[in-house]
């Protein structure tokens, strides 16, 4: 064991009564990169958000280099050494690198004026510090995705932190920029930096942390090295029960004589969906496999009324409809869960109520005004329903996790008593015990004989929910598979790449 530089011990946190963390025991070694695991709700966010000032313990204590600390706000944090870095940039686009690092920071001259050579040059340092090769003076809206996380990395190290916490770092980031940012943490962890590394891509936590604690329920479940750690053991520890059979493929007992709810003929849109037909019945759970750029995305969202329908029909229900706009296909009973959930499926600064009503205002209106008490009645029937785990109604989105904030796009189109449902990427983004969840909420729906076309790069998700399968190739449906005839992964990835 090393020296400790973090120890949280008996750290406990409610919010309106609902216990978010229990007595929970977080210790952290001087230099490592350690990993801060757990499903939905299970106190990850709130836990840093307690380290780095946001939020206030209800009890417990911290002590950081062996020193009790209060942290009863950012600027305590930051004093004591912690900083965070979170899943939404906090850079300012119109500013430079050097001005983003130094904000309301700035080194001034003699006469009080902010000194821009200076600030340039420290950030140069800096930057050569961390051996990163882009300009301090370049404009923030210039640089890559991964160029601002490496900016908001030296922005954190620029206040002297000895403790960094980083939330889905990569979540944005592509392969190429993860790498840089991986040789990053490397470099800061042989000069002493303390990580904690928050994630829920499991390959990145066993490339690059050298120890793992789980959070489960509020509680702590588990801490182990990470290279002693088996993948099967690690989500047994988020979700407390075993992977193989949370993503097992259940055969749903289906109607031969189901009627079709959805018939696709012979669409095209622009050069991606090339004349694409299929038929999506009630109760049906209809998987659309392919490569990316494989026309997937584009076929849901000509169907959902977002691009142009150049030829071809659609059919709801056994009627021919000219779906020209989302409002249209909402009007016929279709709903769009879409790939970026934060920028096409929420309203990120509205509470969970807003959301939840947005699809079903006319419903829920009298000459325009909201029956507040029904609204509010099925609102929190549908949060209990899909177990979302939020402190109230009129929480605000942004401040729910990515398996949560799924969870309500999906719940305001079952609000809304949605017959088709197209889930395009429906598990991404979100944890392990999410993951879980969510499978299992759209196989219930599909149950409750509604028709569900998803769309996921996630193979092992995929057939876990399918009845049947489509592959697409170059904008085209080249192949439809029925569950039963698939015996794993491979067969349809061949079929993927032989069609």
């Amino acid at each position: 064991m090393g020296k400790a530089i973090l120890q949280m011990s008996k750290i406990s946190k409610s919010f309106n009564s609902v216990n978010v963390l229990n007595e929970v025991d977080f210790e952290v070694e001087e230099g490592e990169v350690h990993a801060l695991m757990g499903g939905n709700g299970a106190g990850k966010s709130t836990l840093m958000k307690i380290l780095t000032g946001v939020y206030s313990k209800d009890s417990g204590e911290i002590r950081i280099s062996g020193e009790i600390r209060e942290l009863m706000n950012q600027n305590e944090a930051v004093a004591a050494g912690v900083s965070m870095i979170f899943q939404e940039f906090s850079l300012i686009p119109k500013l430079t690198v050097a001005q983003n690092i130094y904000l309301n920071r700035e080194p001034k001259t003699k006469y009080g004026m902010i000194d821009d050579r200076k600030m340039v040059e420290d950030a140069k340092n800096l930057l050569e510090e961390l051996e990163l090769s882009f300009s301090p003076k370049e404009l923030v809206e210039n640089i890559s995705i991964g160029y601002w996380q490496m900016t908001e990395i030296a922005k954190s190290l620029s206040m002297n932190t000895k403790i960094l916490v980083m939330d889905e770092p990569t979540s944005t980031l592509t392969k190429t920029e993860t790498e840089i940012l991986f040789a990053l943490i490397r470099r800061l962890k042989e000069n002493g930096i303390t990580i904690i590394y928050i994630s829920h891509r499991m390959d990145e936590i066993f490339r690059i942390c050298d120890r793992i604690t789980v959070l489960r329920n509020g509680k702590k479940a588990a801490t182990s090295i990470a290279s002693e750690t088996t993948m099967d053991e690690l989500v047994t520890y988020i979700i407390g029960g075993n992977m193989k059979s949370s993503f097992e493929w259940i055969q749903r007992d289906q109607n031969e004589n189901l009627k079709p709810l959805l018939e696709v003929k012979n669409i095209k849109s622009g050069d991606k969906v090339q004349h694409v037909s299929f038929t999506l019945y009630e109760g049906e759970i209809l998987g659309l496999a392919g490569l990316m750029g494989s026309g997937r995305s584009e076929t849901a969202r000509v169907i959902f009324g977002i691009d142009e329908l150049d030829s071809g029909e659609i059919w709801i229900k056994g009627e021919r409809k000219s779906i020209k706009s989302p409002k249209d296909a909402i009007n016929y009973g279709v709903g769009l869960v879409p790939e970026d959930r934060r920028s096409q499926g929420l309203v990120l600064e509205h509470n969970v109520k807003e959301n939840l009503i947005l699809p079903s205002l006319e419903k829920l209106s009298n000459l325009k005004v909201i029956k507040n008490k029904i609204a509010n009645e099925k609102v929190e029937s549908f949060v209990e329903k899909l177990n979302v785990k939020t402190d109230g109604i009129y929480k605000t989105v942004s401040l729910l996790s990515g398996g949560n904030q799924q969870k309500i796009v999906l719940a305001k189109w079952l609000l809304n008593d949605t017959e088709i449902l197209i889930l395009d990427e429906p598990t991404s983004g979100v944890d392990i015990g999410a993951k879980t969840e969510i499978i299992k909420i759209i196989r219930e729906i599909a149950n409750s004989g509604k028709a569900v076309l998803v769309i996921s790069s996630e193979m092992k998700e995929l057939l876990a929910m399918s009845d049947r399968l489509l592959v697409m190739k170059d904008g085209k449906v080249t192949r439809s598979i029925k569950r039963t005839d698939i015996n794993s992964e491979e067969d349809v990835e061949r079929a993927i790449q032989s069609e």
